[in-house]
């Protein structure tokens, strides 16, 4: 079948406007311009702005979508497969925090008791499983699987107070980033601190701080094409800035 811009949009559940932006980005052009001057769109263009749209509902970037499916090693099948994986992962942690509710109501009407270690139990899932979906895979075989099970064993232990923590100091982390980029200067100051900041939350997770571990998880932000689209997300190049920044901080070189 072949779709008008505007029946492609009702399929879908995306505004024309949408659709003509896709295409002037170059992330989904139609399959051809009829005689009326009309885009018009084909299966393999429905099938990509699924592929799109699952991206965009996982929460990325359209910047960093367009090269994964204009990527020549781009697979459809292996991308249905990585969202499957993602979204069981999300309705994991759904369930955690459904069974959370529930038994906060089961504790205020007294059918039940719930200590304040269960009340944060749901979230501290979802920080552990963010970690791992961001790190996990790398970290494992650049640590061993024992390193990172103790760590995730470390924040299921964390009081409400340590959980904040982490929260604000990876907020810090990000706007002094964010400021120090603009000087330039990996070794400024406000460069230094964000280093300092980024040791901070990490030693919440890791057992005993390296300056060496340090330095390498730095360059893995970098070496690592889904490390650096993450942290190149808003700002080209703040990956090696971020690894520059910390490789000053500890004095390792990798």
């Amino acid at each position: 079948m072949e779709y008008t811009v505007q029946k492609l949009g009702q399929l879908a559940g995306v505004s024309t406007r949408t659709l003509r932006y896709y295409d002037e980005i170059g992330i989904l052009k139609p399959a051809r311009i009829n005689s009326s001057g009309y885009r018009i769109y084909g299966q393999a263009e429905v099938d990509r702005l699924q592929q799109i749209l699952f991206y965009r509902e996982l929460g990325i970037t359209l910047d960093v979508i367009k090269e994964i499916v204009t990527s020549p090693s781009f697979s459809r099948a292996q991308a249905l497969k990585e969202h499957r994986e993602q979204l069981l992962d999300r309705r994991k942690q759904l369930d955690l925090l459904i069974k959370n509710v529930e038994k906060t109501i089961a504790s205020m009407e007294g059918r039940m008791t719930m200590t304040n270690q269960e009340k944060f139990e749901g979230f501290k899932q979802k920080l552990i499983d963010d970690n791992e979906k961001t790190y996990g895979e790398e970290i494992r075989k650049k640590y061993g699987d024992d390193v990172v099970d103790k760590s995730n064993q470390k924040l299921k232990n964390m009081t409400q107070e340590q959980l904040a923590e982490v929260k604000r100091l990876e907020s810090e982390v990000a706007t002094t980033l964010a400021e120090a980029f603009k000087t330039g200067d990996p070794g400024s100051a406000l460069a230094q601190k964000a280093a300092d900041l980024h040791k901070q939350w990490l030693m919440h997770s890791w057992s005993e701080y390296s300056k060496e571990a340090h330095a390498g998880l730095a360059q893995m932000y970098v070496d690592d094409e889904r490390f650096k689209a993450y942290y190149d997300q808003n700002q080209p190049g703040m990956a090696e800035f971020l690894r520059d920044a910390i490789h000053i901080y500890t004095g390792m070189k990798q």
